[in-house]
């Protein structure tokens, strides 16, 4: 996609605001940081009864304060990068974007003030501040596993769902309305908190036959609780084990200095110079 030329000015705005290699930059970055934790805080404590009695209009002061300065910032990152369409449409884009509607969308419908906490998702800009963007590929191999084991997860829920049905029917006839289970969807409401160990206590069995049913089913939660972590960490390990295998397959050792050279493209080692093995074994040919 084709990119815009820039003004002095804009170039000089897009290094401090898009850019975390100058001081500058970083600056920016951090102090964009704090503010948005700090709106965070107002939104959470504008949500406690007595502190929304007398504060309530200070709060929303400050909020309609942060909201024009996060509007004006959004408004210059697009004013200000080479691409605009790139960054309206990517995923700091959208963050940006959504971080700001729910202010003016609370002026059409007010209950929807708290979804600012939207806002919390900007701060995913810790990880290019902090040079942390590694993690960011740790998360896509465990979104990677999650994709792979869709169709095992799928059929582990399935069962669960079957199994905490048939509970919820054997407790809903063992126990009857009398004793708080009042139609089998409430019956199995109560075998689903059973069964994952959550156990609410808002509705307990009485009888002898119930309670069995009850301990079973507590034991059943637990012995397979583990399945679907299982699941996803075989895939996880598969997946290391892949990129292990490939990254030794594709390394190739200098044979003067021993230095490891990963990048199949170098035809000479970056330690000494010397000719480096081809990935079918023989020497590069010197020039």
């Amino acid at each position: 996609m084709a990119q815009r030329d820039q003004t002095p000015l804009q170039l000089k705005f897009y290094e401090v605001i898009f850019g975390t290699e100058t001081p500058a930059g970083r600056w920016f970055d951090l102090c964009l940081i704090l503010v948005i934790m700090t709106s965070v805080v107002v939104i959470m404590l504008d949500s406690i009864p007595g502190l929304h009695a007398d504060y309530g209009r200070l709060f929303l002061q400050v909020e309609w304060l942060f909201t024009l300065l996060f509007t004006v910032e959004y408004a210059i990152r697009i004013w200000c990068t080479p691409n605009r369409k790139g960054y309206v449409m990517s995923l700091y884009g959208v963050v940006d974007l959504l971080a700001l509607l729910p202010t003016y969308l609370s002026l059409l419908v007010p209950q929807t003030a708290p979804l600012l906490i939207i806002r919390l998702l900007r701060i995913l800009r810790i990880f290019r501040v902090l040079r942390l963007l590694s993690l960011l590929h740790e998360a896509n191999d465990l979104a990677a596993a999650l994709q792979r084991s869709g169709r095992k997860i799928f059929v582990f829920f399935s069962l669960m769902m079957i199994l905490t049905t048939i509970f919820g029917c054997l407790l809903y006839v063992l126990e009857g309305p009398g004793n708080g289970f009042t139609d089998i969807p409430t019956s199995v409401y109560w075998a689903i908190v059973t069964i994952t160990t959550v156990g609410y206590g808002d509705v307990t069995p009485v009888t002898t036959a119930g309670r069995a049913v009850s301990a079973t089913g507590m034991l059943i939660g637990y012995a397979i609780i583990a399945v679907p972590t299982g699941i996803i960490t075989a895939e996880l390990t598969a997946a290391q084990r892949f990129k292990k295998e490939r990254e030794m397959t594709q390394s190739r050792n200098c044979s003067n200095c021993s230095a490891v050279e990963r990048d199949l493209r170098a035809h000479y080692c970056r330690n000494c110079g010397s000719a480096l093995p081809r990935p079918g074994g023989d020497k590069a040919d010197d020039d």
